[in-house]
């Protein structure tokens, strides 16, 4: 009898087969918009070069799609959990066309370049729409290695990175008319495919009422301070790493996408195995690990080491460890948010992620403008990753799964 009743209930505790459709296309789009997102940081150098940019002032032009992007998820999550995800995602899919084919006109002036870089950052709303889709359709037990999967997508940067340069070899606008098409078709199949799942709670109250009560969620700001950090992380490397590698080892603007391609693609391999195992260690654990684990490889790469191998080592170290514990952080948001709430907490903790990612490429331009090197910079991050690791396992360590 006992048999029979675990039997059912893992039955009952399965998921359909609508959660992994879902997971699917919820990753495939993640994916196409992130690429889109980071449209300008692999050609970053370029732009420099032909309109004469100062350091800084390439890294503003780089961090404004991701402020916009970061901060555009608050709304995105909220408005995610009224109205679901088989609207926002395949609307926001659509919309962020416009601005991927305003590239084309504007990629000769750095004021308007500005202006689409900031309409780019719908691109990087969609976490926060794939977010409380997945969690939505995945049990407890299996939330973790799903999210991870669903992170995957953050890949899009790899892909920018490796395939923007390459492909703009070919043709200069053609990159914004090959991802404008991928969009095109991505948001059509969207349209038909993503399914909310039927039961899922819908929030009743006003969008500022549910930004505000998930605002009051203590967690809410320290799983943010822990997003910041992971995954803010490799949004900073994602966008910057093809300006230092290419500034400071004297790469070619195609060698230095090619290497930031690598650590992304890192990045997004570990992702899922920080959800793979806060699946069966508490996350909070998991957390600590991988931002000690980048702490260090942070204070490795401020001795400036050589490229090969020691440097590429330690990079690819590092984006093992912010992989991992963005992976991680984003299953505890699942494990301890309400589930009417996921979307608006996700909202607040994805900008919060996002916006760590904004500050260090305008930080470390400034540096290198100012003392011609990039070594304060990574010590600050493993200042803030220590911190982070101390901060997970002493105080996030005693929150219990639900």
């Amino acid at each position: 009898m006992d048999t029979a009743v675990k039997q059912s209930r893992a039955t009952i505790d399965a998921p359909p087969a609508a959660a992994y459709r879902n997971l699917v296309m919820a990753t495939i789009g993640f994916g196409l918009t992130f690429w889109a997102w980071n449209l300008i940081a692999p050609l970053s150098g370029d732009y420099k070069e032909r309109l004469g940019l100062s350091s800084f002032e390439q890294s503003l032009l780089v961090a404004v799609p991701v402020l916009v992007g970061s901060l555009g998820r608050i709304p995105a999550g909220a408005l995610t959990d009224k109205y679901g995800a088989r609207l926002m995602f395949p609307l926001v899919s659509a919309l962020t066309i416009a601005p991927v084919l305003l590239l084309i006109p504007a990629r000769d002036s750095y004021g308007a370049m500005l202006v689409v870089g900031f309409l780019l950052g719908l691109g990087g709303t969609t976490f926060a729409i794939g977010i409380p889709l997945v969690n939505s359709w995945f049990p407890p037990a299996e939330r973790g290695l799903a999210l991870g999967i669903f992170g995957m997508g953050m890949g899009g940067v790899a892909l920018s990175g490796y395939f923007t340069p390459r492909i703009a070899g070919h043709g200069g606008n053609l990159p914004y008319l090959v991802v404008a098409a991928a969009l095109v078709v991505y948001a059509a199949l969207a349209a038909v495919l993503i399914t909310d799942r039927p039961d899922r709670p819908v929030p009743a109250d006003s969008l500022a009422h549910r930004l505000a009560g998930a605002g009051r969620l203590r967690v809410t700001w320290e799983l943010s301070a822990l997003y910041a950090i992971g995954f803010g992380g490799i949004v900073a490397f994602g966008v910057y790493l093809p300006t230092y590698l290419k500034t400071w080892y004297d790469l070619s603007p195609t060698d230095a996408g090619t290497k930031a391609a690598g650590f992304a693609l890192v990045t997004v391999v570990f992702r899922p195995i920080g959800g793979w195992l806060s699946d069966r260690v508490h996350p909070a654990v998991v957390t600590a690990a991988a931002l000690g684990l980048a702490a260090l490889m942070a204070i490795v790469q401020a001795f400036d080491p050589p490229l090969a191998p020691g440097g590429t080592i330690a990079l690819l170290c590092m984006a093992a460890g912010l992989g991992t514990a963005s992976g991680s952080v984003f299953a505890l948001v699942s494990q301890v948010t309400p589930q009417a709430k996921v979307g608006s907490v996700t909202g607040i903790v994805g900008a919060m992620g996002g916006l760590g990612g904004f500050v260090p490429p305008l930080v470390m331009g400034a540096i290198y403008s100012a003392k011609g090197s990039y070594s304060i910079g990574f010590m600050l991050l493993s200042d803030l990753a220590l911190a982070g690791c101390v901060y997970a396992y002493g105080r996030m360590r005693g929150l219990q799964r639900d």
